[in-house]
């Protein structure tokens, strides 16, 4: 059952929920106001926002509801899925959430609310806990480097997919996949080749004709259907043949199977869901990725390594960082910005929690409860497909018993999978009980199958399927099984984490606003967390209400014909927005347009979307005024014209600003036949102000993470649907097993039909909190928040650029650049600084080298917004200090920061520069003060010296 908000703790005041979303209040907002000269925020809107692309109706949305009604309505949805018992795998399971990992990660905002880890010695326990995450599936793969993680199973097969073409002969071409993956995999992969130019293959594995033309070979281990077969000596033929294997697996089998680096997989796949996470009809989940030594430099996603700091101790960073940060615009091959943080941290507190022996325990007892229910099924003649097999029986059972017995599951709440039109598969899990077993027995074998059943041991898999080396040894994984130990660990870890929680985190292009609380426990319901992706449509007519009112409501503030909630992160919504490009124009006969251009500005996802995309990135250049060139823009526009797929544009600009002539931009690209694709990064500066399709955009993804109030998650989970003009409908994402109503011209883009499903109530929940009203006002405070700061900072810092009326949008670009020759500071020391002052650095260095963009959100007041432009003020003066020599340049409080508890309380102060002011440089934080873990982390180290386990702890403490 749901819970809800006792009417109680509402207080039904006049202003509703915007107002405990919005910062600043009324006498705040005339103060900033004031200080820009502005006698009304209408009139401060209409300065800062071009006319021209001015939306100036309200938007047709209801009323805000306060937090109860908002929770009732949801709630009432809710009521209307039915949580049925679903054997039906596929690669999803059900599973037990550790309460002390449910409360105290899945829904503690010290862990939910916190950024990407760039800045390391203030993400300290999220690090510690995505090692413990990449540790976990190294082990269990046996491969030696992991990730720490990416979007899901199907993503994860295509990025294998790359990285083994990227690696093979330009010539290869051809990529074999075994029909019995999942088939959502299949076809995830299928996109991902057809705009590639590969051939995928799908067939019998031992068929499989392995030549010179074949770069790499995928493997379901165990299958689809539930068998364990043994791949040796495939995988000898495929590397005499020089393709790589890639084995996408199950880490719960692998306790008890051989793993897939023991039989000659070159990359193991698959999704952590069993390990914790709520089904939640289809995500977010981690996926995982894992590989051999000799790949470490062209494994996609982030790596979490070791390396240490200033002091010379053991910390933690992302490793290979600036592939990340710098994507080479023209080569990328994969959207390495792609992860599951918050739900890869919960798959490895499961392993964590329950050790190598608790793993085991499970595993066995799954497998156990499996041949119990196959050995009842054969004795009633029930024919059991496979000899082999972990969790899944396959049954050979005819059309028309296969019909009686989907009739009688069906009369029992029971989800089986329908593999064809004679065959069935039922997949026990983790939560799966002995009278759970009697039912299936008695549903797929009558009394007979019911009666046979009977008590005994499971006699152990024999060669070559037994695994027989050991994992999880490290101390971490056998230390915390008591919830006691176990709540302190995690709570020491959150500790060393800045989030939300803290302060602001004044990330330019991230978007880091509020994720209230009303919005976020709805995701831990049942009715949202139980359901199976694949379950019948009958059973979740709750989630299909909500997609379509929430589709409603963006297609209101966007002015697209049409959404697809598909996309499990902002860049796969870039990829699939520019496959429904490409297949328009192949629908027209035009499949020769493959060039798509880019600005110099571009977010670092674009041209790598653009890429898996299979088109071609010119980069058109920007001008001294951060703006596009336009005569750049015509002349490419006009050369490229019979190939010109599309523009991929970011509006307001990544540079913060709102370009007058974005209307004539795209009436130039449908003038010479391309499309236009915008990047909504920045939709949070437009809601209810400007609406993408008005002005001219055929497709826009939102990153719902950002603009609507998906937390952050310390880098995922995110959502990034697209919305599209209506010639672009029909080439919306489709799905092998379920239909999704619209679409379907493009094939999956993830692995679920609707992505990670189970976050989209948060967004739902901010816009009917908010309404249109509420909206509208928080892209108004967003955009004068960030002015205000930019009025403030400009005295101390150039402010980098700004709008034809000298105003920025939501966001702003400062230059401390003049600051290395004047004081030998730079941007890297201004950022570090900051954590002794209790805030998170903005965004370093991106998109302008040397660079910090800084934007503030709606949910900051004013007194959170003037704490850190005082911040920066006085960092402003220490580096006058070191300018006007008072402050020694070689030693000062920028070039050691961040200073932590064990620097300034060494016994011995060798500084020119107090332990006062180290530690405490403004009054404020003798009340509330966040320390750095660790001191300045050397990044070099940790990239010559590659360790992404944990190590041993004798190294680790050496």
């Amino acid at each position: 059952m749901t819970t809800t908000i006792p009417a109680q703790q509402t207080l039904l005041d006049p202003d509703g929920f915007p107002r405990r979303h919005i910062g600043p209040g009324e006498d705040e907002i005339a103060e900033m106001l004031d200080a820009l000269g502005f006698d009304s925020l209408a009139a401060f809107v209409d300065a800062a926002v071009p006319d021209g692309i001015r939306y100036r109706r309200p938007l047709q949305l209801p009323g805000g509801l306060n937090e109860h009604e908002a929770v009732a309505r949801l709630g009432a949805m809710a009521q209307q899925n039915v949580v049925a018992r679903s054997f039906i795998g596929m690669g999803y399971h059900d599973t037990h959430t550790p309460p002390v990992i449910q409360r105290n990660i899945l829904e503690n905002p010290g862990w939910y609310t916190a950024y990407t880890p760039y800045q390391a010695e203030i993400a300290q326990g999220r690090l510690e806990a995505l090692l413990n995450f990449q540790t976990m599936v190294s082990d269990l793969t046996a491969l030696p480097i992991a990730n720490a993680s990416l979007l899901d199973e199907g993503t994860a097969a295509a990025e294998a997919m790359t990285m083994a073409h990227a690696l093979a002969s330009t010539e290869r071409l051809k990529f074999l996949v075994a029909a019995d993956c999942h088939p959502q995999t299949i076809d995830v992969v299928r996109t991902r080749a057809a705009a590639r130019g590969f051939e995928i293959v799908v067939g019998n594995a031992a068929e499989f004709a392995l030549d010179g033309t074949v770069f790499g070979v995928l493997l379901q281990y165990p299958g689809t259907d539930g068998g364990v077969h043994d791949y040796r000596d495939l995988c000898e033929q495929a590397h005499a043949a020089g393709a790589l294997v890639v084995a996408a697996t199950d880490l719960l089998a692998l306790t008890l199977l051989t793993p897939p680096g023991e039989w000659g997989a070159d990359v193991a796949v698959g999704n952590s869901q069993r390990f914790g996470v709520p089904l939640g009809f289809g995500g977010p989940h981690a996926a995982f990725f894992a590989t051999r030594e000799e790949y470490k430099r062209v494994i996609p996603g982030r790596i979490i390594g070791v390396s240490r700091d200033s002091a010379g101790r053991p910390a933690l960073r992302m490793a290979l960082q600036t592939r990340e940060q710098h994507i080479r615009r023209e080569k990328a091959t994969s959207n390495v910005c792609t992860a599951q943080v918050l739900l890869a941290v919960i798959a490895g507190m499961y392993a964590v929690w329950h050790g190598p022996d608790g793993l085991r325990r499970i595993a066995s007892r799954v497998r156990g409860l499996t041949a119990r229910l196959a050995r009842a099924l054969e004795g009633a003649g029930v024919p059991v497909g496979h000899s082999v097999y972990f969790d899944t029986l396959r049954l050979e059972l005819g059309e028309a018993a296969a019909l009686e017995v989907l009739e009688r599951a069906g009369k029992q709440a029971i989800n089986l999978r329908r593999l064809d039109a004679g065959t069935l598969t039922v997949s026990l899990d983790e939560v799966t009980t002995s009278a759970d077993v009697r039912r299936l027995a008695s549903v797929l074998g009558g009394e007979g199958a019911e009666s046979a059943l009977e008590d005994g041991d499971t006699p152990p898999y024999g060669a070559p399927a037994a695994r027989t080396s050991p994992y999880l040894l490290h101390p971490v994984f056998n230390r915390y099984h008591s919830e006691t130990e176990m709540l302190r660990y995690m709570r020491a870890l959150e500790s060393r984490d800045f989030s939300l929680v803290h302060g602001m985190i004044p990330l330019g292009s991230c978007t880091m606003k509020l994720n209230a609380t009303a919005e976020m426990y709805p995701i831990t319901w049942p009715e949202f967390g139980r359901l199976h992706p694949f379950a019948p449509a009958e059973q979740t007519a709750g989630y299909r209400k909500l997609f379509a009112e929430l589709e409603r409501a963006l297609r209101e503030i966007t002015g697209f014909a049409a959404f697809s909630l598909q996309p499990n992160a902002g860049s796969q919504g870039e990829y699939s927005g520019l496959l429904a490009i490409r297949a328009f124009h192949a629908s027209r006969g035009e499949a020769g347009r493959t060039v798509c251009l880019i600005p110099q500005s571009a977010h670092g996802t674009n041209p790598a979307s653009a890429v898996m995309a299979g088109l071609r990135v010119v980069v058109v250049k920007t001008d001294a005024e951060g703006h596009m060139d336009l005569d750049d823009l015509r002349a490419k526009a006009t050369r490229h014209a019979p190939q010109l797929a599309a523009l991929m544009v970011t509006y307001p600009s990544t540079h913060g600003v709102f370009e007058q002539e974005i209307r004539e931009v795209c009436a130039l690209i449908h003038e010479h036949g391309g499309q236009v694709y915008m990047d909504g990064a920045n939709m949070n500066a437009m809601v209810g102000l400007v609406r993408p399709a008005d002005i001219g955009a055929d497709v826009c993804h939102l990153n719902l993470h950002k603009t609507f109030c998906i937390p952050h998650g310390g880098g995922g989970p995110g959502v990034g649907p697209i919305g599209v003009a209506e010639h672009l409908v029909p080439f919306l994402p489709g799905h092998p097993v379920v239909s999704l109503g619209h679409g379907g011209g493009v094939g999956a883009v993830s692995a679920a039909p609707w992505g990670s499903a189970s976050i989209l109530p948060i967004s739902y929940m901010y816009i009917v909190m908010m309404g249109g009203d509420g909206l509208t006002r928080a892209t108004e405070i967003a955009i004068l928040n960030a002015n205000y700061m930019a009025k403030r900072l400009a005295e101390h810092f150039p402010v980098l650029y700004k709008g034809d009326n000298g105003l920025v949008a939501h966001e702003c670009i400062i230059d401390p650049r003049p600051l290395k020759a004047s004081a030998g500071v730079d941007v890297e020391d201004i950022a570090k600084r900051l954590m002794d002052y209790g805030f998170h650095a903005p965004t370093v260095s991106f998109p302008v080298a040397g660079t910090l963009m800084i934007e503030p959100t709606e949910s900051e007041a004013k007194s959170e917004l003037d704490r850190f432009c005082d911040a920066m003020i006085a960092i402003r003066e220490e580096i006058a200090a070191i300018e006007r020599g008072e402050m020694s340049r070689d030693d000062n409080p920028l070039g050691n920061a961040p200073h932590t508890v064990a620097h300034v309380t060494q016994s011995e102060w060798v500084h020119p520069y107090t332990r006062e002011q180290a530690a405490f440089p403004v009054p404020w934080l003798h009340d509330r003060k966040f320390w750095p873990a660790v001191g300045r982390i050397e990044s070099a180290f940790g990239d010559r010296n590659l360790v992404c386990v944990c190590p041993p702890v004798e190294e680790y403490e050496g």
